[in-house]
């Protein structure tokens, strides 16, 4: 009968490795269930929009987050959850939980757009020139949401849940900082949400490796001599240097890539002379260079630098190139752990739905998510917040934005599910 003991073990391994409800014991249909019926309770509910509609009245750009961090630790105290801040100057990061290992994390950015809200409507934003156009405002909020859901099944979490509350995505590398300050340290894994107009609302995507690109800018100053456009042997020209390295650009993609390999380099700005008769003295542009690899945004920058200085020098000019690579770090590509992802896919199924778990196509986008994808097991989905009722339906980053918030209760749920199925896998 040993054949047959073994036999067995080896049916009951592969049901476990299908369904990781049935490993750890966890039966994930009640628990996604449950979770989402809790987060959509009118008093909780219409708690979720109070706080989302607070948040989106008074954004904050990068590393200026007061308000919404003093927003958020009120309702962290409410909860009665335990935080630290500051963290990355504007950074929070709470824990729900035992209190022991495993860790698993929780990711929302709250940062605003330096952008003027025109949609008009009661909670219109407050500040001038300044708009939560990204839906970082809708990402708090579930985060919260999740806290809330979380706190309540406290005593049960086989770990802990680390609540991540980031500043300063937009640009700045706010995920760096927090990294940089420990706000992840023995964190086993990680997921993120990002919202979307570009999906309907009760659906979530995403895809199992490489899923959003790298991402870098630069900024040039091309130095001549300037002089009269009827005597240009008297000048160095910068404008012919500047547009002669530009074109030069383009080849890195079209001839120094592998065509099934997505990179891109664009110029955003050049700016040069005022007079049509004067070669000025410097021409000044600037752009951003993206690939789906880390080791491919490497070589695009080594390879923007050659030729730029190439360019300059052969038309006898010089070049100062800045990457910002202090300022405005480089965003690493996203890649999606297959183990992670599929666990969120799973319980993403029982959340929305098996056919609204969409497979999202890579994107040029970037997300410094990333950083913490770059650390350690990492999943991160989008999720959709598209009403047909609401239109007009405007992309992000559009003063026109809308966020359905019938997403919010979702999102919260999908947090915590994810969470707390995680550490009941790998919990002791």
């Amino acid at each position: 009968m040993a054949w047959l003991r073994l036999l067995t073990i080896i049916v009951i391994s592969c049901l476990s490795k299908a369904h990781p409800q049935l490993q750890s014991g966890l039966d994930l249909g009640s628990l996604t269930r449950e979770l989402l019926h809790s987060a959509k309770e009118p008093a909780f509910f219409d708690w979720l929009k109070r706080v989302r509609r607070r948040i989106h009245e008074y954004p904050e750009l990068a590393f200026q987050e007061h308000e919404t961090g003093r927003l958020i630790m009120s309702e962290l105290e409410s909860l009665g959850i335990d935080y630290s801040w500051p963290v990355a100057k504007t950074g929070i990061v709470a824990s729900v939980g035992s209190g022991l290992e495993p860790y698993f994390g929780l990711r929302a950015d709250i940062d605003a757009l330096p952008i003027q809200e025109l949609v008009e409507w009661e909670h219109k934003s407050k500040k001038q020139g300044k708009m939560h156009a990204c839906g970082h405002d809708a990402h708090v909020t579930m985060l919260l949401g999740a806290a809330k859901l979380l706190e309540r099944k406290r005593d049960e979490l086989k770990g802990t849940v680390k609540l991540v509350f980031q500043p300063g995505e937009e640009s700045y590398a706010g995920a760096y900082h927090m990294i940089k300050e420990g706000a992840v340290d023995n964190v086993h894994a990680i997921f993120g949400l990002h919202v979307t107009p570009e999906l309907p609302t009760g659906t979530v995507a995403s895809r199992p490796g490489p899923m959003l690109a790298g991402s870098a800018r630069f900024q040039v100053i091309i130095q001549g001599k300037a002089g009269h456009a009827a005597q240009p042997h008297t000048t160095r020209d910068p404008v012919l240097a500047a547009s002669l390295a530009i074109l030069a650009l383009q080849h890195l993609v079209s001839r120094e890539t592998d065509p099934l390999e997505p990179r891109v380099v664009s110029i955003g700005f050049i700016q040069a002379g005022q007079a049509a008769n004067v070669i000025p003295e410097t021409v000044s542009f600037g752009g951003t260079f993206r690939s789906m690899s880390n080791e491919g945004l490497s070589y695009l920058q080594q390879r923007i630098k050659k030729v730029i200085e190439t360019q300059a020098m052969v038309h006898r000019c010089t070049a100062t190139i800045d990457f910002f690579e202090e300022t405005m770090r480089p965003y690493p590509a996203t890649v999606n752990d297959e183990s992670m992802y599929e666990h969120a896919k799973k319980v993403g199924e029982y959340v929305v739905g098996k056919s609204n778990v969409l497979m999202m196509p890579m994107t040029m986008g970037a997300e410094d998510f990333s950083f913490y994808s770059n650390k350690m097991a990492a999943a991160f989905f989008v999720i959709g917040t598209r009403n047909e009722t609401q239109k007009p339906n405007y992309g992000l980053h559009s003063p026109y934005l809308i966020i359905d918030e019938d997403v919010l209760p979702i999102g919260a749920a999908f947090h915590a599910a994810v969470a707390i199925s995680y550490l009941d896998n790998h919990g002791r």
